[in-house]
Formats: C-alpha cells, structure tokens, sequence
C-alpha cells in the first residue's frame, strides 16, 4: 500500500475535490483501456492498476478493460519448443499458435486480470471475444514485404461488434475484462492484436475515452519532450514526418481510429507510473498524451475545458 503519512490533511482534502469535476464530467460514460505492458507483468503495478479500475468504477465511470498477453504467449511456445515469429509486429500464428493463444489469453491472462480487480472489491467479469459474438473478425490482409507478400495466418481484423454482451454486463454492474480473439466464419478463431481490438471496441461502444497503457511517456516530439495534447491533424504530421517511429506509430493510428469512430479523446499514458489510470482520468494536469478529435466549427478550443473534458 501506498505510504501516505506525509501528506497534509489539507493536502490530502485538495487532492479529493481536484477529482470532483472529472467525476461528475464522466460519471456513467463509457471508458476503453487497453492493458498491456509493464502494467501486466510487474506485481505492484498491477495492484495499482486493480486499485484503479475499482475507484473509477466505485465512482460512477464504466471502464471496460481489453488485455494483451504477448510476453505470456511467447513464453508458453518457448516452453513448447515452438518459435515466435513476428511480421510488422503482427505474430505469425498457425492453429497450434492459436490453441496457445487462446489457452493463455482467454484460460489465464484473463482470469488473473479478473481476480486483481474483484480483489479490490469491484465485480469484474471476464469474457472472450467469441463469446455472445462480441467480435466477428476477418482473416487479415497478407504482410506487403520487399520479397513479397506473407500470409499471417490466423491473424484476425475487427469486421463488426455486437456490444449487447457489454450492455448486459453493465446493467449488472459487472466490468468486462475481454480478450482479444475473434469469431470467424464457420466459428474459427482469429488473434487480434489488443490495440486494434480496443480502439475498434471503443469506438462501437460508443466511449468516451479511450486509453492505451505503454511503457513509454508518451508521444514524445523531434527532441524528444512529452506532447501533452495533440490534434488529429496534428498526431497525423508526427507519423508522416518520421517524428513517431516504431511501435508507436501503431498506436496512434489506433488512437486515430477510435477518433473517426467517434470517440472524443485517445490518450496514450505510461502503465509504468503507479496509478496512471487515475492521474490521467481525475487530475487536472493528466498524464501522456491525448489525441483530440477535431472540433466542430464554433466549439470552445480545448485551452478553455478541462484537460479531461471534451470541449
């Protein structure tokens, strides 16, 4: 547990009814975050990160979590004797790759996400994408390489969502913690990869938030400083400058995604930070970075809102 015998009483009064607007802002609304990194691996982190989802939910904000798993599949076929091998970031996965796919992310990353987050009082539910045809995927578009084009095998893309198993679980006052795999045709299973899972989910569900935790700062400029907030257009000019490079330009593509999907803000924070869900969602100053969707003609610019409300 956090040690907070320094702080003031007063201290401790200020840092509370900072949180209250974002509260009331966002009671009721829908929150995507993707889990992954460091947040996943490290015990203490993943206390935090437990702690966190319970408080949002506890105050009246539905966070809908959506998990990875790659280290603890790469881990397993380690153990197997199978090779991991990765197109574009994307792992190449045959039906034995499938099987370990799905044993780990579905029959154990997710049932330990699950227990973190009842351990803390909250009720959170675990479900796979295939489960109530949460996620139809499609097989994905082969790897374009300089020797040509790779088949990725069982990789799938998001082709549609059907939120009423989400619906239903909040109506109980459950969490939905969801691994990404997918239901193809004929019922086959497909690996998505969990950011694009997210983004997608975000957007058909209609969230008001959607946050990637990274195991980075954030995006990061040409000298190398934290961009706070960003525009689309501008997010955009980062990629096609060269400024983003490597796994993050996946990600802001992602972000940008759930952006034309509606969804008004995308934030990229760092997991490694203790607690980062709730600096980023019910503090002023935030942490990452958010992408904002592009205002409408006549909105207030974003300078005069709450760094966490939308303008």
């Amino acid at each position: 547990m956090t040690d907070t015998s320094s702080v003031s009483p007063d201290q401790r009064a200020a840092i509370l009814t900072e949180a209250l607007p974002y509260i009331r802002n966002f009671q009721g609304k829908r929150i995507v975050i993707k889990y992954g990194g460091s947040a996943m691996t490290d015990a203490v982190l993943k206390e935090r990160f437990a702690e966190d989802v319970a408080l949002l939910s506890f105050v009246g904000l539905k966070p809908i979590i959506v998990h990875g798993g790659g280290p603890q599949i790469g881990e397993l076929l380690k153990k197997i004797g199978k090779e991991s091998r990765f197109v574009k970031g994307l792992r190449v996965t045959d039906p034995e790759t499938m099987d370990v796919v799905e044993m780990v992310l579905v029959a154990k990353v997710n049932k330990d996400v699950v227990s973190l987050i009842n351990g803390k009082g909250a009720r959170a539910v675990g479900v796979s994408g295939r489960d109530g045809g949460l996620i139809k995927a499609k097989k994905a578009r082969p790897a374009r390489l300089a020797h040509g084009d790779e088949d990725l095998g069982l990789v799938g893309d998001v082709e549609s969502i059907d939120p009423s198993l989400i619906a239903s679980l909040e109506e109980r006052g459950f969490i939905p913690v969801i691994a990404p795999v997918g239901s193809g045709p004929g019922g086959k299973p497909y690996n998505i990869n969990a950011d694009t899972a997210a983004g997608a989910l975000s957007a058909a569900l209609g969230a008001e938030k959607f946050i990637l935790l990274t195991d980075v700062p954030g995006v990061l400029d040409a000298q190398q400083r934290l961009m706070s907030s960003l525009s689309e257009e501008e997010a955009e000019g980062l990629i096609e400058s060269g400024v983003a490079s490597g796994g993050m330009i996946p990600k802001i593509k992602c972000c940008l995604g759930a952006l034309r999907g509606g969804v008004p803000k995308a934030h990229i924070i760092d997991g490694r930070v203790p607690h980062a869900l709730v600096l980023e969602m019910l503090t002023e100053e935030g942490i990452g970075t958010e992408i904002v969707r592009e205002q409408a003609p006549g909105a207030r610019p974003a300078s005069k809102t709450l760094r966490g409300e939308n303008p």
